[in-house]
């Protein structure tokens, strides 16, 4: 009996008593908090709270418990024997104890000495995006996001505090999980977490090499312990085009073309159509995502699910999207965790020809340039789209929309595992091997019958095929350790990866026209070639942090990167930077209305190997075969490009200060900073003899400097039954090219209509700087435009040629204002820019009058005898393109400010919900667009017709528009 009564008692002691905790969780107005996280520290036993914000769970006396809920700031709750435990949660607007993710690892808001911004899942959710870097528009300060055109699936340009170079690239480099990308159009923006800009060279340097234009780190959602739910979402809307351009109708077309050739007019012209009514449509968008997340102490699981849709307002251009997204986390021992990410996607687009005239396939341009009084097709029944009697070439829009057959496909994986062991306390080393694999097609087919061109060429198929795979293997050793007052950690590591790029184009025609075959095997005239690319990067690094009770902080890095590309592989990126708490002063003690103040400081070089040729540094040979028709027919070979020994990458200098401020209690964060990038080594296609066969060179021979202010000012309203937040970022920058090495000005953005190019890098002046004559209007006496003399020769010759605008704003903004009252929320975002010009070569076709395209109804104001003071110069016809010079007459403000989203969500009460098993249900409806206050004539002044290039800003060139949307949509948690 004894040895029983001694073991039960040893039972008792090593098995605790489990009494059952109840209680309930509200926010600071009392409303009931529904699925917050109840968690027993350092177990897997947890609960969540029900739709009355009610818990129970069974815990020992001494437990502590742990709550956790979105938006909220995390509690610890000591049970201390209490059968009811009631808790109140407040909102978290301190964020100073908030971790952000840094460059291989992660590190507290409040100890940065870096300029590091980050926008989170509550800036993404409810807002429909096709793109995640769609959500840096107008939220990051010091980042400016320009979506260069409004067709679906198109690029989008980031700048993060300017533009570096001219030929190399000036995106930033994107890191998904710890794997480095260029390219984040299949990222779903749902999936993620947050993302951190690192945007001095001393939070960037640790990535050296690419890092010159900015760091994105974007990390996705993973599960979390002690919670289990499934998320559903989805939404569809609809998008029309903001505004039109008015264009001649019949009767005015017939008045004009009789002016520019007396008698050309055919009596049985008599119709109209409105060629774009029948361009622009309604576009549509929706998505559709289910994602499950949950574990326990040991694994956690994220698995997420979508399809997007998204149809311009101008067919057929369309993009689709299905992606698999799975993270997994294991604690496999106590020592030792593994994790993955993977992300399988595919993804087809369907394009829109833009940004060409009417008479080189621009579908836009073509809408508005085509005579009013074609058909869609002709009338004898034929099915073939109506020719142009002036021009059979200039086909009219729908021909250009409908008459290929034409989609891109790409199918990609993308992800990493790593695993991290605990060697001893405070030392770990962790192993990451990522992948980045993607498999490319296009495909085209013209038939031979519908189209003038397709009937010139008997048909034309074409194919292009590209496969490339990046592998990335990166090791690194960490230590922490602190001492009193003092933390000190390290950071080294190795990084190697490499990349293949294989390409084979095909293209046929001549096919048969009485079958309808559109594989290229049908073809009777083919031509073929293929390539194969490759380059790797070699890196090693490290990194060390020491902080003094959190109020003196220093950080430095250095990092060494050997490059494949360049002549001189190797290249050294050292930064350092340094942070003073003053708020932790004595002397501060008295200011209690200030919660911390710091200062900072930073200096470091970063490298630019982006959007550089794989072997700029040899001189290539292309190979081709000769025309069977050749004597000398068979292989051949020509030198197409010189090599350079001495090629070098561009090296980015940046200083950086800043202050950082929070005030009331977290109700007022500001946040400051002051630029300063030097980049050296600009790489440029230096001019040579035109005697020689290659005309070009590509060597360093540049310099361009960046200087700016990034402010942000967030702040909390009110906070009782209406909850008013404000967000607010105003950006400035400065770009010059600072230097010119062997040619003294470069030409860009050659206009079609003209042959003319309006874009001029030159020493001195800013990258998009707009290069022509200056208008001085319209001769009365003559009818033609008067252009200034510039250098007073008295004639007009190029020399007359000066600066007539610039594509660069003088800042850039965005305003949030974010509002919950009951069941509501409402969210107002503007962004705007202002001080940029766009030059609207659009109006080159539509008032030049040169030829038989139909214009604008600008030119009913046009110079005649009866009509001498005007704007508009004469009619001249005959391809007469001196009146449509590259001038200061097309040179537009571009400022705006737009409504960019609007959204009202309303939160289902889940006492409505029942035992449906939904904990949380919401309805939202967002606008997007719907309001751009702007002074530009053309159809939107966010607008470039040469994409993500630098070099040519804010040119307008018949490009495809920007769209107005109205979305519905819906969340659902269970």
């Amino acid at each position: 009996m004894t040895r029983l009564l001694t073991l039960l008692a040893v039972l008792f002691i090593s098995f605790p008593i489990l009494a059952q905790v109840a209680g309930k969780v509200t926010d600071t107005s009392g409303e009931p908090l529904i699925g917050v996280s109840v968690l027993e520290k350092g177990t897997s036993n947890g609960v969540m709270t029900d739709v009355d914000g009610a818990f129970k769970i069974k815990v020992p006396a001494n437990a502590i418990l742990v709550l956790n809920y979105t938006g909220y700031s995390s509690l610890e709750i000591p049970v201390n024997g209490q059968t009811v435990v009631n808790i109140t949660l407040e909102e978290d607007i301190k964020n100073l104890e908030q971790v952000v993710v840094v460059g291989y690892g992660t590190q507290k808001k409040k100890d940065l000495t870096t300029a590091v911004v980050v926008v989170g899942e509550k800036d993404i959710r409810d807002r429909p995006m096709v793109s995640a870097a769609e959500a840096l528009q107008g939220k990051a300060a010091g980042v400016q996001v320009v979506q260069p055109s409004g067709k679906p699936g198109n690029d989008i340009a980031v700048r993060v505090r300017g533009a570096t170079s001219v030929i190399a690239g000036n995106e930033p480099l994107y890191v998904v999980d710890g794997v480095p990308t260029t390219d984040i159009r299949g990222l779903n923006p749902t999936d993620i977490e947050s993302m951190s800009v690192l945007k001095d060279a001393s939070s960037s340097a640790i990535y050296g090499a690419r890092a010159a234009n900015g760091v994105v780190l974007i990390t996705t959602k993973r599960g979390k312990e002690g919670s289990s739910t499934i998320r559903f979402s989805a939404y569809t809307g609809f998008s029309n085009i903001r505004k039109t351009v008015e264009t001649l109708t019949t009767k005015q077309y017939r008045t004009l073309l009789e002016e520019l050739s007396p008698g050309s007019w055919d009596q049985t012209w008599t119709g109209y159509t409105n060629w774009q009514d029948e361009s622009f449509g309604i576009g549509k968008n929706q998505s559709v995502q289910l994602a499950f997340a949950g574990g326990n102490d040991k694994t956690r699981y994220m698995l997420s699910t979508n399809y997007l849709n998204n149809e311009g307002i101008v067919k057929p251009a369309r993009f689709d999207r299905y992606s698999v997204r799975l993270n997994l986390d294991n604690q496999a021992t106590s020592w030792l965790k593994v994790g993955t990410s993977i992300n399988v996607l595919r993804s087809r687009t369907k394009d829109t020809p833009d940004n060409a005239s009417s008479g080189r396939g621009g579908v836009i341009m073509s809408a508005l340039n085509t005579p009013p009084f074609l058909n869609t097709y002709k009338s004898d029944g034929s099915g073939q789209y109506a020719t142009n009697p002036f021009q059979p070439s200039w086909e009219n829009p729908i021909a250009y929309m409908f008459g290929p057959d034409q989609q891109t496909t790409d199918t990609r994986i993308f992800g990493n595992f790593q695993a991290e062991a605990q060697v001893f306390d405070g030392f770990s080393v962790k192993t990451n091997v990522g992948a980045d694999m993607n498999a490319h097609q296009w495909d085209y087919y013209l038939d031979p019958f519908r189209t003038n061109f397709g009937r010139n060429q008997n048909g034309l198929g074409q194919a292009d095929k590209a496969n490339s795979s990046i592998w990335l293997w990166e090791n690194t050793a960490n230590y922490r350790t602190s001492f009193g007052r003092n933390n000190l950690s390290f950071l080294a590591g190795s990084s190697i990866q490499k990349s293949t790029w294989s390409n084979s184009f095909i293209s046929g025609n001549d096919f048969p026209s009485d079958v309808s075959v559109k594989t290229l095997n049908a073809a009777n005239s083919v031509s073929a070639s293929t390539d194969l690319q490759e380059w790797s990067l070699a890196s090693f690094f490290g990194r060390v942090q020491y902080d003094f009770d959190s109020r003196y902080l220093f950080t430095a890095t250095l990092r060494r990167d050997g490059s494949s590309k360049l002549a001189h592989h190797w290249g050294t990126m050292p930064s350092f930077s340094a942070g003073w708490r003053i708020s932790s002063e004595p002397f501060m003690q008295g200011l209690d209305f200030i919660n911390d103040m710091k200062i900072r400081a930073g200096w470091g070089k970063n490298g630019n190997q982006e959007g550089i040729s794989n072997y700029a540094r040899y001189g290539l040979i292309s190979y081709y075969r000769r025309a069977a028709t050749n004597p000398l027919s068979g292989p051949a070979a020509v030198q197409t490009t010189y090599g350079n020994p001495d090629l070098r990458w561009e090296t980015t200098t940046q200083s950086n200060i800043g202050i950082d401020l929070s005030m009331w209690n977290g109700r007022v964060v500001f946040v400051a900073d002051a630029y300063l990038k030097q980049t050296d080594d600009v790489l440029l296609n230096v001019q040579l003899s035109n005697s020689l066969p290659i005309s070009t060179i590509q060597t360093n021979a540049g310099a361009i400097e960046n200087r700016g202010l990034d402010f942000s000012l967030a702040t909390v309203n009110t906070v009782k039954k209406l909850k008013w937040q404000t967000e607010f970022n105003i950006s400035f920058n400065r770009n010059k090219v600072t230097r010119l090495d062997y040619t003294n000005v470069y030409y860009f953005g050659r206009i079609y209509s003209n042959n003319q190019d309006v874009a001029i890098v030159k020493e001195g002046l800013p990258l998009g700087t707009f290069f022509g004559y200056i208008s001085e209007g319209v001769n009365p006496e003559t009818g033609d435009l008067d252009f200034k003399d510039v250098n007073g020769n008295g004639i007009l010759d190029p020399g007359d040629r000066t600066i007539i605008g610039d594509g660069n704003p003088d800042f850039t903004f965005g305003l949030t204002n974010s509002f919950s009252w009951k069941r509501f929320d409402l969210n107002f975002f503007f962004q705007g820019s202002y001080g940029n010009d766009v030059y609207n070569a659009t109006r080159i076709d539509l008032e030049g009058m040169f030829d038989s395209k139909n214009q604008s109804t600008a030119v009913l104001r046009r110079w005649t005898t009866d009509n001498r003071n005007t704007d508009i110069p004469r009619a001249v016809g005959n391809g007469n393109v001196d009146n449509v010079r590259n001038s200061s007459r097309f040179v537009e403000d571009g400022s705006y400010v737009r409504l960019k989203a609007i959204t009202l969500t309303y939160n289902l009460n889940p006492k409505w919900l029942g035992k449906s098993g939904i904990s949380k249900l919401s309805v939202y409806t967002t606008g997007q667009n719907l309001l751009t206050l702007t002074n530009y004539s053309g159809f939107d002044p966010e607008v470039n017709a040469f994409g993500l290039s630098a070099t040519e800003l804010g040119v307008d060139y018949g490009t495809y528009p920007q769209a107005r949307t109205l979305t519905f949509g819906i969340n659902a948690e269970f």
